[in-house]
């Protein structure tokens, strides 16, 4: 009855060109370790981000290699292993660790989404590109029942990001539909006050990282002073360490967790914490993982009394994602259960 460890990389191919501020992405490599007693296995997933993860690439490959190397000679502990430099390959391993103490069923965590179908409000996704096309995403999601959308801003002309917000806001009042925008950097500290304040006409809900990372003191003064609250994103990859400083120091309105980048599981429930502690309220969100990755967030979610739409829409992206009891509906993501699994070919 030894524990046997063996991973595998998947790469997961967009069903359109996804615009970011950061390029157009195409594929996303991830890597799935499984850990097997005889014919029992938990699933788990890294899925590091280009420009992102610390363990991107062949550094999150080489290390899970490493980590099943050490667990097949029994020589490996989850509880002394250092991998703050790897919080995709951390977030594996617990999701991993979890689901095989739960019996192998992809049950990482026994709560109501998992066992009674708990639907999870979440955000409607709008991806960069041009204005027609983010029109049209808009639409849909509204179609489809979103009463929260998030757009992708800073790629295109700023002008025609207003436009598109004026025609969202044309159409529907802040009473009605939520507006969530993600600038994933895009903004200089010389324009960022003066986009946002005109930005902050449409009645936002929130804008995510307006300004690249590192410039703290730019940040803290923008939280401070800006029409639209902010959400820390991309500024809390790599503050393992530092959670309560940083918060304490800008004091963002919100902030967003991504297992895969924060620290995994464990990481995130310590900036959970750090974040009650300070009042600042928070969501979570996936990182473009795969429905394996998708459903261990969902569940991780579930766990906590959260009433904010959460970022858990991604299931939909690729063109060879597995089959999975996920469904969304009317904007709100749960577990199907009468629904089965389909992990080949890693199963």
């Amino acid at each position: 009855m030894a524990l046997k460890a063996h991973f595998y990389k998947h790469t997961l191919n967009f069903n359109f060109d996804a615009g970011t501020s950061r390029g157009v992405l195409k594929k996303k490599d991830s890597y799935f370790i499984k850990l097997a007693v005889d014919d029992m296995f938990g699933m788990g997933e890294a899925g590091p981000l280009a420009g992102l993860s610390p363990d991107f690439g062949e550094k999150a490959e080489s290390k899970l290699k490493e980590i099943c190397e050490q667990i097949n000679q029994g020589e490996f502990s989850l509880e002394t292993a250092q991998l703050d430099e790897f919080p995709s390959v951390l977030f594996a391993l617990e999701m991993a660790y979890l689901d095989l103490k739960n019996g192998g069923k992809r049950e990482i965590f026994t709560n109501s989404f998992y066992t009674n179908g708990q639907r999870i409000p979440i955000n409607g996704l709008i991806w960069m590109g041009k204005p027609d096309f983010m029109k049209k995403q808009v639409v849909e999601k509204i179609d489809a029942g979103y009463t929260t959308i998030k757009l992708k801003i800073g790629a295109i002309d700023f002008d025609e990001e207003l436009s598109l917000l004026k025609f969202i806001r044309n159409e529907f009042r802040s009473e009605h539909l939520t507006l969530r925008v993600d600038a994933n950097g895009a903004f200089s500290p010389e324009n960022a006050l003066e986009r946002l304040k005109r930005l902050s006409a449409y009645d936002l809900h929130s804008i995510e990282q307006p300004i690249a990372v590192n410039q703290q003191n730019t940040l803290a003064e923008l939280c401070a002073i800006s029409p639209i609250p902010i959400v820390l994103d991309e500024e809390l990859i790599g503050n393992y360490t530092r959670k309560r400083e940083l918060l304490n120091a800008v004091k963002p309105q919100y902030i967003i967790l991504k297992p895969s980048l924060m620290g995994g599981i464990s990481g995130s429930k310590e900036w959970i914490a750090e974040a009650e502690n300070l009042n600042i309220k928070w969501w979570i969100t996936s990182a473009l993982e795969s429905n394996v990755g998708l459903n261990a967030i969902c569940q991780f979610t579930a766990e906590f009394n959260n009433p904010l739409p959460q970022g858990l829409g991604t299931g939909k992206l690729y063109t060879n994602n597995f089959d999975a009891p996920l469904e969304i509906n009317s904007g709100k993501i749960f577990y199907n259960a009468d629904k089965v699994w389909n992990l080949s070919p890693l199963d």
